[in-house]
């Protein structure tokens, strides 16, 4: 096998001008536009609003290159495109070689007739996506969607990304290039499919293996294949080509399994395939990092109704994380570092599931291989998304039909992959009887999503389930989407539907796929993109950035009802991580209380494209916003909290556990008055439950209350194991706006760790709720933040400021903050 990466630089120029930038590739028209500063940054400020042009211009790419004779003496040689967005028409040495229409397929070309020993030219004509779509539209018919001011068209007819077009979190840059590898490749024979099947037995996992294989008719072609665990082989065998297939079966002795993150190791043995000629030649090779391990989808009869849960090797679990996104508009621009602190954050968070959501990407491959290293179930959308979409057009389907056999090859192997599911949110108000204004028919969404998508799963990835849509409700009437009886849920009633964070208590779906609410990036953040005159919540640029129609207003109607008007604008920023932290708390804690009834909740979403307000816990510069600290704390793997109950004055205290195995330890309870002044206090001995939840106390504090009242009650929760607190939580009877609480004193200490971190410890003399650490202008990525302080509790967490500094400097930076600080 031989290759020559055509990678690197290009020339790029808009059709019809005389006028070229140097580009770089893989990337994007944006990207070297910018990089060549003819445009400015499309982040800042409202700049987007001024570029939409690009995606409304046919392009071209162009590159000479050098070919040696040697690589021409192959008996095949092939373009091969990872990644063209998504027009495109190749021209080599003048003569047309081909043309791409789906940027999800990889795209290969025969070339050898076409190319010359030395130079050569290669170009790639874009054309304009939307004006593609805008002539479909007028042609044959506008396919419905949910398109409004955050979108610039539905963008179904073509297979690209659909949040390219906008969606109601990110911006409208609707991009074109070549936006993944691109080479020229020579060989005699290749290896074109490696598919590994495992067989769970006790003490052993029998490996099926079946290579495929080009150019080997004719000859004594063999497959030698071993599986390595580190640099220990641990089987091997080889197999002769028939028909271009060649099939082994391996036994791995004492299997080291995988499991999610929290349940155990993530153990990756390596599998490699050799294709050798009849001289012992090897020809090609695959490598495929594989875990050993049962991961499906359980659904069975039980006394709520139909279950639905995740076993990963016989043992159910609750399925604890959040939605993935596109981590930044343009996709070239991500790199294994941004990937891994990304899928790491998740894993540190105590997340063992994200789901990659339909309206984006099938992810790169380094992704995956994170997540395969931290334990990190993927459940795998097809890219279809909150639209309909041509399924009585055949030439479509058999494109949407490679696709996804493609990338079911590609991703297969990966221990993470959970479950392969046909779209996202189709089932929620786009199907109907028939084709309408607003609705595609039953009929072609079944051609797609019931019949075609099932199928290549059912032929490429028989051993992983697969979800038609979500949500579905797999029992009865599909119309009733978010059955709480069975399949999984889309609620939205708390945002969209204006209902109180307490509604999420009354829920008791079997699996919560989206939910969320939405902030703003801390000041840091937004100040990269903003100028002093737009750092209002209500200025023209902060409302231009959102994208949700509902937004900033939504947003503010939720804050007054639960905390004083803030003071300034950055306490605004901070104080909406807060509520939107509340927010999913209450529906989290609830929902992993009710284990094995709910055994899922992945809330929307982990990360962000850009800056901008989003429901994102972790924003596009990587800083956690107090959403993730706080779901560090509620997906703990033991968590101890408590259920309010103001009509009887008692506070019910519940103990939720991940673990297989019980653990006895101490609750430590307390009840304050909102300066911190002890009323009530006292403890009792508890064993968390086996994989489940119970509720081990209900507290009478009708005394407390009647005494203090709601507004000046806080109840304090602890759970100490082997001497060590792994849990705490706290109570309240009353909205925090209402609480009387007071100013604390914070006394800091400071001690330098070494690599730019520092560890600090934050104690005060009075109740504290919602303590942060931050920069006055630069900003720190902290161990632990919105925490609550009692009185004379010191609290330690390492800061990791994002610019070195001295301890003096260091010093001079550090702010420390409650709640009351953003009204005061």
């Amino acid at each position: 096998m031989q290759s020559v990466s055509l990678n690197g630089e290009w020339k790029l120029s808009r059709i019809g001008t005389q006028d070229t930038v140097a580009a770089v590739v893989p990337g994007c028209v944006h990207t070297d536009l910018l990089r060549a500063e003819r445009i400015p940054d499309p982040f800042y400020r409202d700049n987007e609003a001024d570029l939409l042009w690009i995606g409304e211009t046919d392009w071209q790419y162009e590159r000479m290159f050098t070919v040696p004779r040697e690589l021409l003496e192959q008996p095949h040689v092939r373009l091969v495109c990872a990644g063209l967005d998504t027009l495109a028409t190749l021209f080599l040495n003048g003569v047309e070689i081909g043309r791409a229409d789906n940027m999800y397929r990889t795209w290969e070309y025969d070339v050898k007739s076409s190319l010359r020993a030395g130079d050569n030219t290669l170009v790639i004509r874009f054309d304009s996506a939307l004006n593609y779509l805008r002539r479909r539209d007028r042609e044959e018919r506008v396919l419905p969607a949910w398109v409004g001011s955050d979108k610039v068209h539905g963008g179904t007819w073509l297979r690209k990304e659909p949040c390219n077009f906008g969606w109601d979190w990110g911006p409208k840059v609707v991009t074109a290039g070549i936006w993944r590898d691109i080479a020229l490749i020579g060989f005699e024979a290749r290896l074109t499919d490696v598919h590994i099947r495992q067989d769970h037995r006790k003490g052993q996992v029998t490996l099926r293996i079946n290579a495929e294989a080009e150019g080997v008719s004719g000859g004594a072609y063999t497959a030698d294949i071993s599986v390595w665990d580190g640099e220990t082989q641990v089987a091997s065998t080889s197999a002769a080509f028939t028909s271009g297939m060649a099939a082994v079966e391996l036994a791995v002795e004492n299997p080291k399994l995988w499991w999610v993150n929290g349940m155990g190791e993530q153990p990756l043995y390596r599998v490699e395939v050799r294709l050798n000629s009849a001289a012992g030649i090897t020809l090609d090779q695959q490598q495929k990092r594989i875990g050993l391990r049962t991961l499906v989808l359980d659904r069975h009869a039980d006394e709520w109704g139909e279950s639905f849960q995740f076993v990963i090797n016989g043992i159910p679990f609750f399925a604890k994380g959040a939605n993935w996104i596109p981590a930044d508009v343009f996709a070239s621009r991500m790199n294994p570092e941004r990937y891994e602190r990304l899928i790491k954050d998740a894993a540190d968070a105590h997340m063992n599931m994200l789901r990659v959501w339909g309206g984006g990407i099938y992810e790169a491959d380094v992704f995956y291989e994170l997540c395969d290293e931290c334990g990190i179930a993927i459940w795998q959308d097809f890219m279809f998304a909150c639209a309909t979409y041509p399924g009585f057009d055949q030439a479509y389907c058999r494109n949407v039909a490679v696709e996804a056999e493609e990338n079911v090859r590609r991703l297969r192997h990966h221990p993470s992959i959970a479950l392969w599911c046909g779209n996202n949110e189709l089932e929620q108000g786009l199907v109907g009887d028939e084709w309408t204004d607003r609705t595609m028919s039953w009929e072609d969404y079944s051609t797609l999503f019931d019949r075609l998508l099932p199928e290549v799963v059912q032929r490429v990835d028989p051993d992983r389930a697969y979800w038609p849509s979500s949500p579905h409700n797999p029992t009865g009437n599909r119309y009733q989407h978010s059955n709480p009886e069975s399949g999984d849920a889309h609620l939205w009633d708390v945002w969209h539907g204006k209902k109180p964070f307490e509604w999420y208590r009354t829920c008791f779906h079997r699996f919560a796929s989206e939910f969320g609410f939405q902030s703003f990036p801390e000041p840091a953040t937004m100040n990269t993109v903003t100028e002093p005159e737009d750092r209002n919540i209500t200025s023209y640029v902060m409302e231009y950035r959102q994208r949700s129609g509902i937004g900033n207003t939504t947003i503010m109607q939720y804050l007054l009802d639960w905390f004083k008007l803030p003071t300034r604008y950055e306490e605004s920023l901070w104080l909406t991580q807060i509520l939107q932290a509340m927010a999913m708390k209450y529906a989290i804690e609830h929902w992993r209380r009710n284990m094995p009834r709910t055994m899922g909740a992945l809330y929307w979403q982990l990360n962000d494209c850009w800056e901008a307000p989003s429901w994102a816990s972790i924003d596009y510069h990587g800083r956690w916003k107090a959403l993730h600290h706080m779901a560090k704390r509620f997906y703990a793997p033991i968590l101890v909290s408590g259920v309010e109950h103001p009509e009887t004055g008692t506070a019910d205290i519940y103990l939720t556990s991940d673990h297989e195995q019980t653990h006895t330890g101490v609750i430590h309870w307390s009840v304050t008055t909102a300066a911190g002044d002890v009323l009530l206090q006292g403890q009792f001995d508890a064993t968390t439950p086996r994989r489940g939840s119970a509720l081990v106390k209900t507290l009478d504090l009708s005394a407390a209350l009647e005494k203090a009242g709601t507004r000046d009650l806080l109840v304090w929760l602890a759970l100490d194991v082997g001497g060590e607190t792994i849990s705490d939580n706290l109570v309240l009877f009353a909205r925090p706006k209402h609480l009387k609480l007071s100013t604390p004193k914070f006394q800091t200490q400071i001690r330098p760790l070494g690599e730019g971190a520092f560890e600090v410890q934050v104690q005060t003399d009075r109740a504290a709720l919602w303590v942060w650490i931050s920069g006055q202008d630069h900003g720190m990525q902290c161990s632990d933040n919105f925490f609550h302080l009692q009185p004379g509790q010191p609290h330690r967490l390492i800061v990791s400021p994002d610019q070195s500094m001295s301890e003096a400097e260091f010093k001079d930076q550090l702010v420390v903050r409650s709640l009351i600080d953003t009204f005061q």
